[in-house]
């Protein structure tokens, strides 16, 4: 050890924020262990680095003690007194043993603490770092594909993206650029796990943010989402400022904002919905591009809801294996039992044949204005890529 060491030891504290005293207590440790390893030693040993010049010491440590039991650590009161007679039982006695060639095993093993610290260091400035983007996006490179995993690497940080939260049809290559969502983020004894996340409802939320200044800003509000990635989600979106369109600001001049979106996630389609307090508007609306006659409030407590559309609309209003009415009860909060008229209207004649009030049985159903939607469509294709729905 040499001043050289020292200054080093000092950069690093100055570069890599790992204070002076911890690495030097580390490398002191350390040399505990080498020279007992070294020297076939089960002495009791102290290892003190000047931390001025770098000078390297080993001292011997015995207890003094009345009758020994461990003639490796204790020497008798009257040894000590031999030494300095001030010594009295339970003191310590040191004496400097460091081997001539101590330097060598001293240099080497400084240098794989520091490089452990270091990667410690690192290690914790990164999960530090990422531990405070939980909820965010980031955008990183695929570095490699392994068991269907993707790594990417987000700067100096490695992320894992699992086939779990991948997008259905979405295909990744080594080298390719993507934007994923921080599911969680946990410190682990080989590094900081980052969990991604292509698929989350979290991610169509962030780019919502990201893109529209009004939802940024507080001015528009996200009520709710749901999503199957790759294929649909809709959001809910509102505002209490007067004046202030919340749809017409998601989907942009043009839908510029709302198409950009869309791009990212590949031509998931999206319904942008309006909110409402009222419970029969909101749920009608979050059923589009199903028209619906009647919304039927069932429960508001249980917030269970009968809905009816027109016969031609009941396979829409359901959705191809249920999903637009599953997407419309998880973005709602509601339950949702959807009717054709012709089957409300069969349970309205076995009501009156069997001599009950049907509609006070199933409350007063609310007349729903007709919302208007507005579609847009990719240029590339006449398939509709997100709907604007209006009160």
């Amino acid at each position: 050890m040499n001043m050289e060491f020292i200054e080093a030891i000092e950069s690093l504290e100055k570069e890599r924020k790992i204070p002076k005293k911890v690495l030097i207590e580390a490398i002191e440790s350390a040399l505990v262990s080498a020279y007992k390893k070294n020297y076939g030693s089960s002495q009791n040993v102290r290892v003190d680095i000047d931390q001025e010049t770098g000078d390297i010491n080993v001292f011997m440590r015995l207890d003094v003690v009345k009758e020994i039991t461990d003639e490796q650590t204790q020497l008798t009161v009257d040894e000590a007194r031999e030494i300095d007679f001030r010594y009295q039982v339970g003191d310590i006695v040191e004496y400097q043993v460091t081997p001539k060639d101590f330097g060598r095993i001293a240099a080497q093993t400084a240098k794989q603490v520091v490089i452990q610290r270091i990667r410690e260091a690192e290690r914790g400035l990164i999960f530090d770092d990422f531990s405070t983007k939980q909820g965010e996006l980031v955008t990183g490179v695929v570095e490699r594909i392994a068991n269907d995993n993707v790594f990417v690497m987000m700067g100096t940080a490695e992320g894992v993206l699992a086939p779990s939260e991948q997008v259905p049809g979405e295909n990744y290559k080594v080298h390719d650029k993507i934007r994923a969502f921080i599911m969680d983020v946990r410190k682990t004894a080989k590094g900081p796990h980052i969990f991604l996340s292509r698929s989350h409802p979290g991610l169509v939320k962030k780019l919502f943010e990201l893109n529209v200044p009004e939802i940024e800003d507080g001015t528009v509000e996200i009520k709710g989402i749901a999503r199957e990635a790759g294929s649909r989600t809709k959001i809910v979106v509102g505002t209490s400022i007067e004046n202030v369109d919340p749809v017409g600001a998601c989907v942009g001049q043009s839908g510029n904002r709302v198409q950009f979106i869309v791009d990212e996630l590949n031509g998931e389609k999206i319904d942008i919905i309006p909110y409402s307090e009222n419970p029969e508007i909101l749920i009608a609306n979050v059923l589009r591009p199903a028209k619906v006659e009647k919304v039927i409030i069932l429960g508001l407590e249980e917030r269970m809801a009968q809905v009816v559309v027109p016969d031609m609309q009941l396979s829409l209003a359901i959705g191809k294996e249920g999903q637009n009415v599953r997407l419309a009860a998880r973005v709602s909060g509601w339950k949702i039992d959807i009717k054709s008229h012709s089957q409300y209207k069969a349970l309205q004649e076995k009501a009156a044949a069997e001599d009950f009030d049907f509609e006070e049985v199933m409350e007063e159903p609310a007349k729903i204005e007709e919302p208007q939607v507005e579609t847009v469509s990719n240029d590339n294709t006449d398939e509709v890529l997100f709907n604007i729905v209006e009160e």
